[in-house]
């Protein structure tokens, strides 16, 4: 007896500690929303959460009681349980009682809640339908408006399966109590059935049979998700065979359901199997063996002919679902006239080529700025600014504190004193210094800047890698950063986080964080702050689960001099016809919001960039005033809003085979895209500053080339474009067909074999060197493209990496250059570089050769280093020639190095 009472005892403690850690959660959740001024999102959200498990679990409660009722007070002939010809377990009806109904209403309770719990998650598919509306565009085989399938759909769906579940459930829990009172009576001859029983499962059969029949309605709508080899959605067999077969079997459904559940209320076994025998074999007919056939025997043979209209809803709710129909394709015929006047006229574009990709770099930032081990540059982010007057790309790292790399970690260090990270490491894209490192425009702690982007509030409280939470203002300094001479510290001033000075707080928030040492603390004073939620992914997850968010988020230094994280957020379905899902069945989707998020206090703000966003509009409608029209952005954090890199690249995928709107064409693929690759990794789009086709302006753009499928030369580049008004206007530039236009895997190959280069490379590789070759990029000007990609070389793979060499190639010509302007100069001919970028950099590795751009002889005052490095030049040019079969170009040449010669032998 003592044993059954601590067994009771441990369970209610159980439920108490889970309902009480619940309840504490809710409670600091409901502060963090009013510290960010979100509450109306939470109250919505939670309202949601409990009516719809209330009438999820009341409705199943009600249900399953109501029958067990009856069956309890069923007037049954029989109060045994027994075998005939021996008992197996005998109950007197009192017995039966005390036992069978409290523990019915156990069971009943236990699953209530579960149904409950369960219906609590399909909150958003509640609040989705009961904000429905109508979007205005029907589908084109049933007629519903998408809307339906976008916002009643899901729910419908899941109430359909709730109540299968709830008369399978409470039909078994009958079954299982008639049994107890002797409803059913086991023989050897079989079992005994009493009238009672049959009438009651009878009619919960007669109900089932309508769910089911909802489930063959609902079947019927969800062939325009499935899909086929050629294109997704409902096609001619599915729409001529399985859909007629659907609302046949929704109607035989209820029939079949009535005759069986007559058949059972009378006891007629042979009538009742009947009905669902009949079922079945209408199914199997017409959902599987007729459509196989008129598949095989009439679609097969004639499938474009008859499939032609199904693939034109495929291609055009698929080029909706993805935004596609907005990209606006242009011919651009490629042409090999590029001039140095042409060089010289995109300045803004050849100064804004990115020389540093974000791995090497990030390793040279954390070499050179990190500072202190438990400083961490996470990740390089890319933006455009206006330096000096000039428009530029730059690359940006916020320098975080890392916690794991704390000297000492404990308590104390981790949440009072080492709260934030400090500054940021932000330099142009593509100009190096003379060892080969990155220049910089802001570095070091505290910051210092060398142009006029000033950081002045550089701590990051909020970021990629804070911690779970920290408290500020207490009695212990706050770390700022290192000095020689000691460190600096620092008190918060900020109106993020929560109070936590009173007892009842610290008792909270210990309880929340299962930490003692917040109780029992005395450095917490009545000014301090807890601050949690700290990481920025899972701080906008919390705010709007609904939405998904990038996992590449980056940092913008404003125009107060503090540092402002933006996020892209999308809004996402799986329930658009016949549109072609994504891995993991998403078949709609948008860029439509951007998160501000401030890395010193905290502070959220949604902002709505696409307002004819059909989802955002339903969100809009749960939620108002969640988000804020794009105008309300503040100006300096508007002009570094960005086209979404994943978002293109999801764009991109989709658009290499949509991009073809002929269904004959779509269905015959003769015009089929895909990204290129390098090695085994396809190209990812890339930020650029460029002049885009037919604009006077250079402007920041997204830019992906495609080539054919299955080809390695180029097809089209597809550019989305970032700046102000032109925010979010995407272009395919389309090359002719009919000329061949170099790809990157073909520029790849040429650099591999030619002779100069991989001599070069291979000599390094020898020497100790590890050879990074960066991203080759491919950049439009004017009517022609450059190929640029910069190789590092790093003393091992932990060293340092250099950027030592630019590989420019232009039509057939391929050169390795010091610098990217070289390089050009080589190809192109013009003005002498400047002498910084001309001259050998120091520190260079010992053998690594310096060239220099070639041409007419230099001038009589010209030095003789200088003179070695123009014929070594010269000589590399010869021997291009000679390999290419010009030998009118290489006797030029040659001529040209015999004039440089005899000039050193004076």
């Amino acid at each position: 007896m003592k044993k059954n009472r601590l067994i009771v005892v441990l369970i209610a403690a159980l439920v108490i500690v889970t309902f009480l850690s619940s309840l504490i959660h809710f409670y600091t959740d409901w502060l963090f929303f009013t510290e960010t001024g979100f509450t109306s999102v939470f109250t919505t959200t939670m309202f949601a959460r409990i009516g719809s498990g209330l009438c999820f679990g009341v409705l199943f409660l009600l249900f399953a009681l109501v029958n067990l009722h009856f069956a309890y007070h069923a007037a049954l002939s029989s109060t045994r349980i027994h075998l005939e010809g021996g008992n197996v377990y005998s109950l007197k009806r009192d017995e039966v009682d005390r036992l069978v109904k409290p523990l019915s209403v156990a069971v009943t309770l236990v699953l209530a809640v579960l149904a409950g719990n369960w219906g609590a998650m399909q909150w958003q598919n509640a609040l989705l339908f009961i904000n429905r509306f109508s979007v205005g565009m029907p589908d084109p085989i049933m007629g519903h408006d998408i809307g339906f399938y976008l916002f009643s759909m899901p729910l419908l769906e899941q109430l359909n399966g709730f109540a299968g579940f709830v008369l399978l459930t409470t039909a078994l829990m009958v079954a299982v109590l008639y049994y107890l009172r002797g409803g059913i009576t086991l023989t050897e001859r079989g079992a005994i059935i009493d009238p009672k029983l049959r009438k009651h499962l009878a009619i919960l059969v007669g109900l089932f049979s309508l769910s089911v029949a909802a489930g063959f309605y609902l079947g019927g709508l969800q062939l325009l998700f499935s899909g086929s080899s050629s294109f997704h959605g409902a096609g001619y067999t599915d729409v001529n065979a399985r859909l007629l077969t659907y609302r046949l079997l929704a109607l035989l459904t209820p029939i079949t359901g009535a005759v069986f559940a007559a058949a059972l209320w009378k006891g007629g076994w042979r009538t009742t199997l009947l009905a669902p025998i009949l079922l079945f074999a209408v199914y199997g007919i017409g959902i599987v063996a007729y459509p196989a056939l008129l598949q095989k025997f009439k679609v097969a043979p004639n499938e474009l002919d008859l499939e032609t209209p199904y693939i034109a809803n495929n291609i055009k709710f698929t080029r909706f679902g993805y935004d596609l129909d907005k990209i606006e394709t242009i011919p651009f015929d490629v042409n090999l006239s590029l001039t140095a006047a042409d060089i010289a006229r995109n300045d803004a574009t050849i100064k804004n080529i990115r020389l540093w990709d974000t791995e090497p770099l990030l390793k040279t930032y954390s070499q050179l700025q990190q500072i202190r081990t438990y400083y961490k540059f996470f990740d390089v982010d890319n933006d455009r600014y206006m330096v000096n007057g000039q428009y530029t790309q730059v690359m940006l790292s916020p320098r975080e504190l890392s916690y794991a790399d704390l000297p000492s970690r404990n308590w104390i260090n981790e949440r009072l004193i080492f709260t934030h990270g400090n500054g940021i490491t932000f330099g142009p894209v593509s100009r190096i210094s003379k060892e080969g490192l990155p220049e910089f425009f802001v570095k070091d702690i505290p910051p210092v800047s060398l142009a006029d982007i000033k950081v002045t509030r550089p701590e990051i409280y909020y970021g990629e890698l804070s911690n779970e939470y920290v408290i500020v203002g207490t009695k212990v300094p706050e770390f700022s950063y290192p000095t020689a001479s000691g460190n600096i510290n620092t008190t918060y001033a900020g109106k993020g986080g929560v109070p936590v000075g009173s007892v009842a707080d610290k008792a909270l928030f210990a309880a929340r964080f299962r930490s003692d040492k917040i109780l029992l603390s005395s450095d917490i004073t009545d000014q301090s702050r807890i601050l949690y939620y700290r990481n920025i992914a899972e701080r906008v997850r919390t705010l709007a689960p609904f939405l998904r968010f990038d996992a590449d988020p980056y940092l913008v230094v404003n125009k107060s001099g503090g540092l402002t994280w933006i996020i892209d957020a999308y809004t996402v379905s799986n329930r658009l016809p016949y549109s072609k899902p994504l891995k993991g069945g998403i078949n709609y989707m948008r860029n439509s919001v951007k998160v501000t998020v401030d890395a010193y206090d905290g502070s959220v703000s949604f902002y709505l960039i696409e307002p004819g966003d059909v989802m955002a509009r339903v969100y809009a409608r749960i939620y108002p005033g969640l988000f804020k029209p794009i105008s309300a952005m503040p100006e300096d954090l508007r002009r570094h809003v960005r086209y979404s890199h994943q978002f293109l690249q999801v764009q991109a995928s989709v658009y290499a085979s949509y991009h073809m709107t002929d269904p004959k064409v779509f269905y015959n693929k003769e015009n089929l895209w895909e990204v290129p690759a390098l090695g085994d990794q396809p190209m990812e789009p890339y930020y650029t500053v460029m002049r885009v086709p037919g604009e006077e302006r250079e402007e920041y753009i997204l830019l992906l080339p495609f080539s054919p499928s299955k080809r390695d030369n180029l097809a089209a580049w597809l550019t989305a474009r970032c700046d102000g008004a032109n925010y979010g206007k995407v272009q395919a530039f389309t090359f002719p067909r009919d000329r061949l236009v170099y790809g990157p895997k073909q520029i790849d190959a040429r650099i591999n074999q030619d002779a100069f280069i991989s001599q070069q490379l291979t000599l390094w590789s020898q020497r100790g060197s590890e050879v990074i070759r960066g991203s080759l990029l491919v950049i439009p000007i004017e009517k022609s493209l450059l190929y640029v990609q910069p190789l590092y070389l790093a003393a091992d793979k932990s060293g340092l990496p250099e950027l030592r060499r630019v590989i420019v190639a232009y039509g057939d010509e391929v050169v390795m250059e010091q610098t990217l302007e070289l390089a050009l100069q080589r190809i192109f001919g013009g003005k002498a570089a400047p002498a910084l970028t001309a001259a050998a950099a120091p520190g260079a590795a010992p053998g690594m050769p310096v060239t220099a751009p070639g041409g007419a002889p230099s001038a009589a005052k010209a030095g003789s280093a200088e003179l070695a490095r123009e014929a070594m030049a010269i000589f590399e040019r010869a021997t291009n020639l000679q390999r290419q079969g010009d030998w009118a170009g290489y006797g030029e040449e040659l001529r040209k190095l015999q004039q440089v010669l005899q000039r050193m032998a004076r």
